[in-house]
């Protein structure tokens, strides 16, 4: 019997990778979305064109508590059981102190933190059946304090403290983990200069820039691990040393 993972922010970037490298290990995929559309139903396009009903794809607004149950009654209705939950998706721009509003504080706790606590609880039997991993994608920058994203990194630590307080909860049957992912990807919209690029390079003791085929690779580490929870995994090219 195939095994299922569910990747949220799943039609692009790193979620995409990590979709893509399970999808070619003969794992059934659930992609979600929310504006990509295109993007996610070419991927499930792609992986469908070689075997038959071996993807599927939701849509849903992370901020919003009622398409939050829409997804998670979507993901119950394509299978039985989910092996592996990844809470990838993300929203990020900066909100300088000045400019704070409740909007932002709702739209990046909701992405990158309320949503994916809801997943977990709505999912967690499915989750309980297969004797499950939840990985949390989080961010290395956490330690040192990034300028102008308070509720981004807000949300983003509180997520790690949820990947530990839920490893104890749900151990045994549920392994909850966390990745944080280094300098790898240019934000949305944003073209670094060759100058840039090089002054991040210069901070990273490997010597060059991530990818995101890195962050996939060890979701497949942890998801084949049998003796990790609640650890934080940094994939980041020792830039946080």
């Amino acid at each position: 019997m195939n095994k299922t993972i569910f990747v949220t922010g799943g039609a692009k970037r790193i979620g995409k990778a990590i979709i893509e490298l399970f999808a070619s290990d003969g794992w059934k995929v659930i992609i979600h979305y929310n504006n990509s559309k295109a993007d996610a139903e070419a991927l499930a396009d792609s992986i469908n064109s070689k075997k038959a009903d071996m993807a599927f794809i939701v849509q849903g607004d992370l901020d919003k508590a009622d398409e939050v149950n829409n997804i998670i009654s979507k993901v119950d209705g394509f299978t039985e059981t989910v092996d592996l939950l990844i809470n990838n998706a993300s929203t990020f721009y900066p909100t300088p102190i000045e400019e704070i509003s409740e909007d932002h504080w709702e739209k990046l706790i909701g992405s990158n933190l309320k949503g994916p606590l809801f997943l977990i609880k709505g999912l967690k039997e499915k989750l309980k059946v297969a004797n499950g991993s939840i990985i949390n994608i989080t961010d290395t920058n956490l330690s040192k304090g990034v300028p102008n994203f308070s509720i981004y990194s807000a949300a983003k630590a509180g997520l790690e403290s949820v990947t530990k307080g839920l490893a104890r909860e749900l151990a045994p049957e549920i392994k909850v983990n966390a990745i944080a992912p280094g300098a790898m990807l240019e934000p949305p919209d944003v073209t670094w200069t060759d100058d840039q690029k090089n002054k991040v390079i210069e901070s990273i003791p490997l010597n060059r820039m991530g990818s995101e085929q890195d962050i996939a690779e060890a979701v497949k580490f942890l998801a084949h691990s049998e003796y990790i929870t609640g650890q934080v995994i940094k994939v980041d090219g020792g830039r946080s040393l």
